[in-house]
């Protein structure tokens, strides 16, 4: 076997797109993961009962909606700067 994989233009370049996908799918799911984390630990005061008390569920309900308006500016703002660099 060789030491080196000798991979052609178009299939050096579905690589790095797929492994762009999947890195940016990790860090989605890492921000899931703390963001479900982070509402928790701020909103759920009692895990006694099987229901969420009215507040808790407010709280979540207000801390996600946080969490997706930063989401969306971030993208909004990444995107700006892809159509900035690519018009220069």
């Amino acid at each position: 076997m060789s030491d080196s994989l000798q991979l052609d233009a178009a299939t050096q370049n579905e690589l790095q797109k797929f492994i762009a996908q999947e890195t940016a799918q990790r860090k989605v799911n890492e921000s899931v993961q703390k963001f479900t984390s982070l509402c928790w630990d701020k909103c759920i005061t009692n895990v006694t009962s099987g229901r969420l008390a009215p507040a808790e569920a407010n709280c979540l309900s207000n801390c996600v909606g946080r969490f997706l308006d930063a989401s969306l500016q971030l993208v909004r703002d990444v995107e700006n700067k892809r159509s900035q660099i690519g018009g220069l």
